[in-house]
């Protein structure tokens, strides 16, 4: 499985060579919460890599869950919902196997996620801690400099937008977005009354640093 997803990364740096086959997809997850939230949100984000990332995913993203063995077969995974999260054990433990052979998990706080998501992270790495990452860290400053650190999207709470990571061995495997609402900034334009082109951008761009940071890191 660590072979597979070597070969995928590793593909995906020769884009010119790769057929629009390899995927990012969204976690699906048991415990009641919406994993499905965010209906556009990948599939343009997707469209926006490949415009300016030079990458070559399919635009048709798609969804796996948690305990499948399919997970190896995404470099990238997108995670988002408002609600309660329950991984199984063997769930945990596929979640872990996947991110120590090489897989990225972009955890987005779609409002109300935290404190159900923090605990289930907690079965599956339970010696690591999410660290917030500074604003000098190199995810903020991959083609799109973010000097300032996470835009804020979505108001929330009114605090500040803060980007935390689970590192393992020296790798950022996990990144969760907390008060920014990323995903929301990637919808179609227009779902959120409000929302301007230029937010939109903003989270477009970040989102496309996320990816360009877990493919070359």
């Amino acid at each position: 499985m660590k072979l597979h997803l070597l070969v995928i990364f590793g593909a995906l740096l020769l884009t010119a060579f790769v057929p629009p086959s390899y995927k990012m997809a969204k976690l699906k997850y048991n415990g009641g919460g919406d994993w499905y939230g965010d209906r556009t949100a990948l599939p343009n984000l997707i469209k926006f890599c490949n415009k300016n990332l030079g990458t070559n995913f399919s635009e048709d993203d798609a969804v796996v869950e948690v305990g499948s063995k399919d997970l190896f077969n995404y470099p990238f995974v997108f995670m988002t919902g408002h609600g309660n999260v329950q991984f199984s054990d063997q769930e945990a433990r596929n979640l872990r196997q996947y991110l120590i052979a090489g897989g990225f998990l972009h955890i987005d706080d779609n409002y109300g996620l935290d404190a159900f998501v923090r605990p289930q992270m907690k079965k599956v790495f339970p010696e690591l801690e999410f660290k917030e990452l500074p604003v000098t860290h190199p995810i903020y400053s991959q083609k799109y400099k973010f000097p300032t650190g996470l835009p804020k999207i979505h108001e929330h709470d009114g605090k500040r937008p803060q980007g935390f990571a689970l590192i393992y061995k020296g790798r950022v495997v996990c990144f969760y977005t907390y008060e920014c609402d990323l995903g929301n900034g990637w919808e179609d334009y227009g779902t959120y009354t409000g929302d301007t082109q230029e937010t939109r951008e903003k989270a477009l761009k970040m989102g496309a640093n996320l990816v360009q940071f877990a493919l070359t890191q």
